[in-house]
């Protein structure tokens, strides 16, 4: 059965596969959760037997919510959800006035308070919300990122959705201090990403999709995590091109003219590569994300955060942002973190719904005009929020549960998301730099008259009422004055009591893309035997792609194929309605050379070196390796060229500072030839005292010309890591491919 939406009178509001909401009420299967109240909510929901988490079957208000913009409308539960949210909220505020993250999550995480600070918490808590960022910049004066795959930066590279939080809480305020102490971080993160994580080729940003930060969830299992680093993602590039944008307005504030320019120039570049690159025309939405090692190829994935951002940023024309909300695909349950699924990952951000990328979903939906992708996106954020009393974590996609691998209850995201919904869309507040602007947008489906009393702006307490629907004002009226749809901050003074009309005209009808969750084929596993390329066969498949060089070459039904044409190949399964896995590890059949470092005449050992392994390091090549940290001399290496062409260098490293899936010791160096900077070399943790675990480096293309150079690995100031201290790996040679 279709979703559809009815008046409020049918009694129906939303239903969709898995469930409805109706009136006060959620039905899910044999569930109820209702709102007996606008300080209660009940629920008969019960989790997936043996889940290790319960949960919560009642909630009812325990905090006093009375200094907060109280809601009142004809719906107990959406005032209900709502003041769960203002409930919960008051829970996050940790004595020092820092945003806890969930009641499993202590302390501050950059992407998560950055992320609630955008959608509520910067005018619902601007003081904790400063704080919070505060607590996210280095000695250094840097935005931090948090611990992650192999060490965090430049593995994971969203930090700088910081900047963008920073500048909304200085919308919010106009505290111009504020404005002067977040500039100059904003400025030297944005330029130490500049050198380190943007592509030279493509434009895009490498390191993992924002906030998807456990590799496995989203990539395929082949790759390391130096190879996550050489992805080029949708969402973190939207991410870094705003931040620019964002440097840019607060450069020409504080009169800073050319880093303004060129702060423009950057977020524009960014803005265009994303365009060029990942759009897909024949799906109508972007790329999640660009993969591989020699050759990049798209992940077609649909990513529902990027595709939100790009539409609420501008990334996307209007068109584009028309296309996306009708082609994203939505599961019964709502918009996943990705689509289609990974098969055989758990879910977590894999098969997942997450509330808070929800609100995103919802708010690039009204800005698009889609009333139906609207009421939709808000029903997979209230219909968790009721069955489970409380604003969870994330939901698996397959049964809308909460048994996914962590989950917590009162995260501070999905409450900021559950706020978002009322503040931003139905009564449409939209913060600028010198003023507030109302943009409601009312699904027909939720016509209402709505009050939402005693709210901050500046120095005016507003009272906003609200009535009708439609995505358009007929009547704006300010203290029984009509006026625009615009409070000045400099008229935000006393109490302003805002009447707003909707023109009640059916919003221009666009369609959602309903389709049921959905896993794609399994990864082939694919090796080399002499000039054949040969994978295990997967099971229920249509056929297989060949890809070499980063092209397709070939189709087949086979589970081998010719590979005596030099190139790089790699192995998609395709099912028979077209949906497509990962590609397998890539296998070269090009020539290649390694080469040692010059200085590695005798092997090192554990008292020679500043790591302290837990015994002598082995799996090397020849008699030695290298040790560089950021006080020991730059590792040179020479090379001897036959013929000129295009080739592709990688480092052989051991790095055993940390776990591959936390702590922040990712060694980083900048590699050149013959004094040319060639780019930057990711060495990421793989173990901790793992020095025996040997991997490769991320890919550098190259010119070079016949006879001797000189290919040199270095530490440059750009090339600090987010622990400081640490930056130290083991270097055993480097691996030159000809193209």
């Amino acid at each position: 059965m279709a979703a559809a939406a009815m008046t409020a009178s049918a009694g129906i509001i939303l239903e969709t596969p898995a469930y409805s909401w109706h009136g006060d009420t959620i039905t899910q299967g044999v569930f109820t959760a209702t709102a007996p109240s606008a300080t209660r909510i009940t629920s008969d929901y019960s989790a997936q037997p043996g889940y290790y988490m319960g949960i919560d079957k009642e909630w009812n208000l325990k905090n006093d919510i009375s200094a907060y913009p109280r809601l009142s409308s004809s719906s107990r539960l959406m005032e209900a959800v709502y003041n769960m949210g203002l409930d919960e909220m008051v829970n996050a505020v940790e004595p020092d006035t820092t945003l806890r993250t969930g009641k499993e999550w202590a302390g501050v995480w950059t992407r998560d308070v950055s992320y609630s600070i955008l959608l509520s918490m910067a005018y619902m808590q601007p003081e904790a919300s400063m704080i919070s960022l505060m607590k996210k910049v280095d000695p250094l004066g840097r935005v931090i990122q948090d611990t992650g795959s192999g060490g965090a930066w430049p593995v994971s590279t969203d930090r700088e959705i910081w900047c963008i939080a920073a500048f909304e809480v200085y919308k919010v305020t106009g505290d111009r201090k504020w404005l002067e102490y977040i500039y100059p971080v904003m400025l030297r993160s944005l330029s130490t990403d500049a050198a380190t994580v943007i592509s030279e080729k493509t434009g895009l940003v490498k390191g993992e999709t924002s906030f998807v930060d456990w590799r496995e969830q989203s990539h395929p299992r082949w790759m390391q995590t130096a190879d996550v680093y050489n992805t080029e993602t949708l969402s973190t590039s939207v991410v870094h091109s705003h931040a620019w944008s964002v440097l840019a307005e607060c450069a020409a504030m504080l009169g800073h003219n050319e880093e303004a320019d060129m702060a423009r120039a950057k977020a524009a570049d960014i803005s265009r590569a994303i365009n060029r690159w990942l759009w897909m025309p024949d799906k109508g939405y972007y790329a999640m994300y660009l993969y591989g090692r020699d050759n990049l190829i798209l992940n077609p994935r649909a990513e529902t955060l990027g595709e939100s951002l790009a539409i609420m940023w501008d990334i996307a024309s209007h068109e584009r942002a028309v296309s996306i909300t009708e082609n994203n695909p939505v599961t019964p349950f709502g918009a996943a973190i990705f689509y289609p699924q990974i098969a055989d990952m758990p879910a977590y951000h894999n098969n997942s719904l997450w509330p808070w990328v929800g609100a995103w979903w919802a708010m690039a939906n009204a800005k698009a005009g889609n009333e139906e992708g609207v009421l939709e996106a808000f029903g997979s954020i209230i219909r968790p929020a009721a069955l489970f009393c409380t604003n969870k974590e994330n939901f698996n996609l397959d049964n809308g549960d909460i048994a996914t691998e962590l989950n917590s209850s009162n995260m501070l995201w999905c409450l900021s998301g559950n706020l978002a919904l009322t503040h931003k869309i139905l009564f449409g507040l939209d913060y600028g730099t010198d003023a507030l602007t109302f943009k409601p947008f009312v699904p027909e489906a939720l016509a209402d008259t709505r009050t939402l009393t005693g709210f901050r702006y500046r120095d005016a307490i507003v009272n906003i009422k609200i009535s009708g629907y439609g995505s358009k004002i007929k009547s704006f009226k300010i203290n029984g004055r009509e006026s625009a749809p615009t409070i000045a901050a400099g008229d935000a003074r006393g109490t302003l009591n805002v009447e707003i009309e909707m023109d009640c005209r059916p919003i221009p009808s666009l369609k959602v893309n309903r389709q049921p969750n959905l896993k794609a084929p399994l990864t082939p596993i694919a090796w080399l035997e002499g000039n054949t390329l040969r994978w295990n066969p997967i099971e229920y498949i249509g056929a297989y792609r060949i890809i070499r060089d980063g092209k397709e070459v070939a189709t087949v039904h086979t589970t081998s194929f010719d590979a005596s044409v030099p190139g790089e190949y790699q192995v998609i399964g395709v099912a028979e309605d077209g949906t497509e896995g990962f590609a397998s590890e890539p296998r070269s059949t090009r020539s290649a050379q390694f080469v040692k470092p010059t200085d590695t005449s005798r092997t090192l050992t554990s008292a020679e070196v500043a790591y302290h392994p837990l015994h002598p390091v082995e799996g090397f090549t020849g008699n030695g390796f290298t040790e560089t940290d950021k006080t020991t001399p730059a590792v040179e290496i020479p090379v001897e060229i036959a013929n000129e062409g295009e080739y592709f260098i990688t480092v052989r490293y051991s790095n055993g500072n940390g776990p591959v899936n936390t702590e922040n010791r990712c060694a980083i160096r900048t590699l050149s030839v013959d004094g040319n900077r060639a780019g930057i070399v990711v060495m990421p943790q793989r173990g901790r005292a793992n020095w025996d675990d040997w991997g490769i480096s991320n890919s550098l293309p190259v010119l070079l010309t016949p006879g001797h150079h000189t290919v040199t690995i270095d530490y440059r100031p750009e090339n600090e890591n987010m622990n400081i201290d640490s930056n130290h790996a083991l270097i055993d040679g480097i691996t030159i491919t000809r193209r």
